[in-house]
């Protein structure tokens, strides 16, 4: 397991708040913007969802202290889900206020397909509450391009990526050719329909098809961003926001870090040659 915990720090920024937002600091010295997320999904009991909500809590009080303007990022399921609607939302709420105290912006994440609808719920009753969250669609669920017709009538902020979970052939594509070609498809409506789209990918080919398609709209670097998981195509980070591009790295931290790193290994097979590469490195 030690090894484990040291090859998951290439995806991990660390199990404290402290060890994270040092890298929050080296990430801003380049250039580039953070989200924040406290790993954890899937809670059952609610004194770890209180715990988890208590946590969030104390991040936000800490960023205004420090004066970041990191957003932060959650899964319901770490806020009670699973448990109860209406515990979920009261987490939320209490969250969101605060941030919204500090003028911060709350992305809720999206799960597996089985939570899509459920976390869309709630999260459009948030919206009537707040401006300040936005939601996650991923582009491989054959749902999701009526998902983005409807959160662009409401004017919702929009992280559009691949998408990590396993999925059956049913809900999601699963040819790599098929899911690209529905995230370009995606990205052009939030471009034209949407509000500050996040394009949050790794694939060479889709970054250089936005690059092309904003260039050509003469849609201006303002008004989206590029968005990349930490520890992922570090240079690739750095060269887009040195290019004038607004980058936002997604850093998670915490103890809860296991499924989240499993994640990232099933994803693509460079993963797991990227970590053993770098590991070996040190």
């Amino acid at each position: 397991m030690k090894l484990m915990t040291r090859m998951a720090r290439t995806f991990v920024a660390g199990e404290t708040a402290d060890e994270a937002l040092k890298q929050v600091g080296r990430l801003r010295g380049k250039g580039i913007l953070v989200t924040l997320d406290i790993l954890g999904e899937a809670v059952q009991d609610r004194a770890q969802s209180d715990k988890a909500v208590q946590d969030y809590l104390d991040l936000l009080d800490t960023l205004a202290k420090v004066k970041s303007e990191a957003h932060i990022s959650l899964k319901l399921t770490q806020m009670g889900l699973d448990i109860d609607d209406e515990y979920c939302f009261q987490n939320m709420v209490k969250i969101i206020g605060r941030a919204e105290k500090s003028k911060r912006f709350v992305r809720v994440d999206m799960e597996g397909s089985a939570l899509t609808q459920h976390t869309l719920d709630l999260f459009y009753r948030l919206r009537k509450k707040f401006d300040n969250t936005g939601i996650v669609v991923q582009a491989y669920l054959h749902r999701s391009e009526k998902d983005i017709q409807d959160i662009n009538k409401i004017k919702a902020k929009v992280r559009l990526c691949k998408g990590a979970y396993k999925e059956p052939k049913e809900v999601a594509f699963k040819k790599m050719k098929d899911i690209r070609a529905n995230f370009i498809k995606l990205s052009e409506m939030l471009f034209k329909n949407g509000v500050y789209p996040a394009i949050a990918t790794h694939d060479t080919k889709l970054l250089k098809w936005a690059k092309e398609y904003v260039a050509a709209n003469k849609i201006g670097p303002d008004k989206f961003e590029f968005q990349f998981l930490y520890g992922i195509r570090n240079k690739t980070q750095q060269k887009l926001a040195q290019e004038g591009y607004r980058v936002r790295a997604y850093v998670p931290f915490g103890t809860h870090w296991l499924p989240y790193f499993m994640r990232r290994l099933r994803e693509r097979k460079e993963n797991v040659f990227f970590i053993v590469k770098n590991f070996f490195k040190r």
